[in-house]
């Protein structure tokens, strides 16, 4: 079962945040993506972060790209 807390989610927004010095902050509706803060080089381990963070195994064979880019998207599918 997926865990429900926003810290959580928070594991997710920082871990994306230390990636970068230029941000302090992300909106839960920006595209991550478009963004350039995950890219095709980090997207594995940005996909075990958000496993680690929710405790939900991601099934690699059905990602689907957009439950991936906001963070509202991510806390909508795995938290």
């Amino acid at each position: 079962m997926p865990n429900t807390t926003s810290s959580n989610l928070d594991q997710v927004r920082n871990w994306l945040l230390a990636r970068t010095t230029e941000r302090d902050s992300i909106d839960p509706d920006e595209d991550l993506i478009t963004a350039r803060l995950v890219d095709s080089l980090s997207f594995v381990e940005f996909v075990l972060t958000i496993e680690e963070a929710s405790g939900v195994e991601i099934d690699r064979e059905a990602i689907d790209l957009d439950d991936f880019r906001t963070l509202k998207a991510i806390e909508r599918k795995f938290f």
